[in-house]
């Protein structure tokens, strides 16, 4: 085991701000990991593109976080991660987690009745990765999907407390609710910001936050690899941002409890250059 890949940073990206609600999860079950994020503000949102867009895209995040000397990639982005996963598993020397199984793992592991809701990005849901995921470690189980696009917008907008983000999440989720489900999964990095609003309406489901899912994952690939870090202090964090983000500050603050200065890049550019 090289003894420098231990100490190697583990690279995330996300379309946006909402995969540091990953990196808060990270803090909690790997904190003596070096973490670089990168957040593809200026392309945000991935779920409207299509499928070859949005491998490219995921491919210029990768070779720009492999310039950062990453021992891991995470997709903390549901839509990158069913449209991109397996081909950057081919297509790069590292591990490469996705959310897109973590999630299904947790709704697997929680339900009860076997009928489990995931909300997601038109893309997500189009893409069927949460049924067939779900489908392959438990066949019985019936999968409802709805797309829930506004979702992302009312996020980066902080509009969480907005009394119209309540009556969206009531209609978006009023079909899964008929359909009897027991567990639902938030088939996006920025949806659990907006938990306690979905509890608001009902308590009576288990809500799959991919987030710690895929940290726990992250946690076992390591151990299995030999890769964890052999430091004694918490890691550092390093931000990087295709387009300005004005409150990015603020949300930084909030989600991981510490002043963090975002870095711009062009990354179309890196990923020309690459």
């Amino acid at each position: 085991m090289d003894e420098a890949l231990r100490n190697c940073p583990i690279g995330v990206f996300d379309s946006g701000i909402g995969g540091l609600t990953v990196v808060k999860e990270l803090f909690k079950i790997v904190p003596f990991e070096d973490i670089v994020y990168f957040g593809d503000t200026a392309r945000l949102p991935y779920g409207s593109k299509s499928n070859r867009l949005i491998i490219r895209y995921s491919v210029e995040n990768s070779i720009f976080l492999n310039s950062k000397n990453v021992k891991m990639i995470v997709i903390a982005c549901n839509t990158a991660s069913a449209a991109s996963a397996d081909y950057l598993r081919g297509f790069l020397k590292l591990p490469v987690i996705g959310v897109i199984e973590c999630g299904a793992l947790g709704a697997v592991r929680l339900t009860r009745n076997k009928r489990v809701g995931v909300i997601g990005t038109k893309s997500t849901i189009s893409s069927g990765a949460y049924t067939k995921s779900i489908n392959n470690l438990d066949p019985e189980i019936k999968v409802f999907e709805v797309p829930t696009p506004l979702l992302v917008h009312l996020v980066e907008e902080n509009w969480i407390e907005k009394t119209i983000t309540k009556a969206i999440l009531e209609e978006y989720l009023s079909p899964l609710l008929e359909n009897n489900i027991d567990t639902l999964i938030l088939g996006c990095t920025h949806y659990p910001l907006l938990k306690d609003k979905i509890q608001a309406i009902t308590d009576k489901i288990a809500l799959v936050d991919s987030s710690q899912e895929i940290a726990l994952l992250v946690l076992n690939t390591l151990k299995i690899q030999n890769t964890l870090s052999t430091r004694k202090e918490p890691g550092s964090t390093d931000v990087f941002l295709s387009d300005m983000y004005p409150e990015f500050s603020k949300w930084a603050k909030e989600f991981l409890g510490k002043d963090i200065t975002a870095n711009l890049i062009n990354i179309e550019q890196h990923g020309l250059s690459a």
